[in-house]
């Protein structure tokens, strides 16, 4: 397998990121953007309404808070079946979009009238499969659209739309639950999608090329396929990219780069906000804002970084690597040292000063986590790029249920031990996910071979 680059397969390549102007592109990428946010938005909100949840369904804490991990693998199963489909069907990646929509907004329809612990968790499934195309289908477009050395900043952009959602979201959520309620959340989630929608009726056309798409393969091989029945896909056969060393390190960072954010998010109000006096859910939301404002900083920054790198070291070789683009992701090695330093402030310093400097953790936590994501993210369009959808579909999957089942522990964790042990534990994992990524950069080419799950070269990024 070469990864060097001749200027005939460069220019061909070049004629197929130009099928689209630079004012198309941007279009395209906000629409994508979007779909980001109503993933993420729909995640963070939740957080600050849980104890107002735990009142009005007469439940408990980590009852309500299981519907966040629930949110997490309804997402994580939807983007697989939605990946899948968007790169076999002949129609491609914009059906996806309005199939799944739909079902998005009816969840969080349903959410907001839900009237019994059950009911809320199942409209919760139904609202994170809904909101599945976010995640995955988004970065196939733009690994449809943007050449190897753009792709990391267009993939910044939609990262940072997405985890800025998420960290804002807690913010928007509890300002509203303390003015009008939790329910009139989930009505303006649905009202935000359904216009999210709408752009994409009229001004999303289809991305993906015509040759590349699983149906092509098909009947290149020779397989019929009916024109009655639908083609029926096995969603989890993309999950054997997993199998690729390289593939699963980059999982591994996604999961270890989130996890330190939800591990100072979810917490929140039952660790700082106790600790510091703070029990009004429009306050707590906005403890959530230097987590945001971190993500505004980190995800275009990281972007920049890693397509600089990428340019870097390909014209210093000669040739590219694609593991160069991890070395961008070695920016965010101060991750372990944010979470671990509120656990260690949250224990050891009251009042103000210790408010103020949770609050910094927070934001150089949120610069961390997109320094780390987005490389990584672009590294997996990168080097699969032929299926760049299924293959950021299963590093989700990877990160979702990970993380998920990650969430679950963390407030129990912090009730029999404390914070400041739950914060170890994390950084902990943190530390380990940036020695991973430093093992892949020095032997990636190695490691590739070990699995070949079809990479890329850079004749066909």
């Amino acid at each position: 397998m070469t990864t060097e680059e001749t200027p005939l397969l460069r220019n061909e390549n070049d004629t197929v990121h130009d099928r689209f102007s630079s004012r198309r592109k941007k279009v395209l990428l906000t629409i994508v953007s979007l779909g980001s946010l109503v993933t993420f938005f729909t995640s963070g909100t939740f957080i600050p309404t849980i104890p107002l949840i735990v009142k009005e369904l007469n439940s408990t804490e980590g009852m309500i808070s299981f519907a966040v991990s629930l949110y997490m693998l309804a997402n994580a199963a939807g983007s697989l079946i939605a990946a899948r489909y968007s790169s076999f069907s002949k129609d491609g990646r914009r059906p996806i979009y309005l199939c799944w929509f739909p079902l998005m907004i009816i969840g969080s329809i349903g959410v907001a009238n839900s009237q019994s612990v059950t009911s809320l968790m199942i409209w919760r499934v139904i609202q994170g499969t809904g909101a599945s195309p976010g995640l995955s289908v988004g970065a196939g477009v733009i690994g449809d659209i943007y050449r190897l050395e753009e792709r990391g900043t267009a993939l910044g952009i939609y990262l940072c739309t997405g985890l800025l959602g998420y960290a804002l979201a807690p913010t928007i959520g509890g300002v509203t639950a303390y003015y009008l309620s939790w329910r009139a959340v989930h009505y303006i989630i649905a009202t935000f999608t359904f216009a999210t929608l709408i752009s994409i009726v009229f001004f999303f056309p289809e991305t993906k090329r015509p040759g590349t798409r699983g149906i092509d393969e098909q009947q290149r091989a020779g397989i019929a396929s009916s024109r009655l029945w639908p083609v029926m896909l096995n969603p989890l056969k993309q999950l054997s990219v997993l199998r690729s060393p390289n593939i699963l390190a980059a999982s591994f960072l996604n999961y270890t780069g989130l996890l330190t954010d939800f591990a100072l998010l979810i917490p929140l109000p039952y660790t700082i906000g106790k600790r510091y006096g703070i029990d009004n859910e429009a306050l707590l939301g906005a403890c959530f804002l230097p987590l945001g404002f971190g993500k505004a900083v980190g995800a275009p920054l990281a972007g920049w970084i890693s397509d600089k790198v990428v340019s870097t070291y390909k014209k210093k070789r000669g040739y590219w690597y694609p593991e160069d683009r991890l070395r961008a992701s070695l920016f965010s090695s101060f991750s372990p040292l944010c979470v671990l330093g509120s656990g260690i402030t949250t224990k050891y310093v009251p009042g103000t000063l210790g408010l103020v400097l949770n609050l910094v953790c927070l934001f150089f936590s949120g610069v961390a986590c997109d320094l780390a994501l987005t490389p990584a993210g672009a590294y997996v369009v990168d080097v699969l790029h032929s299926k760049s959808a299924e293959a950021t579909a299963s590093v989700n999957t990877f990160r979702m249920i990970a993380t998920a089942a990650s969430s679950a522990i963390l407030l129990p964790m912090v009730n029999a031990y404390g914070y400041l042990f739950m914060t170890l534990v994390v950084a902990l994992v943190a530390i380990s996910g940036i020695g991973v990524t430093i093992l892949t950069i020095a032997n990636g080419e190695a490691m590739r071979k070990w699995v070949d799950v079809g990479f890329s070269t850079a004749g066909n990024n």
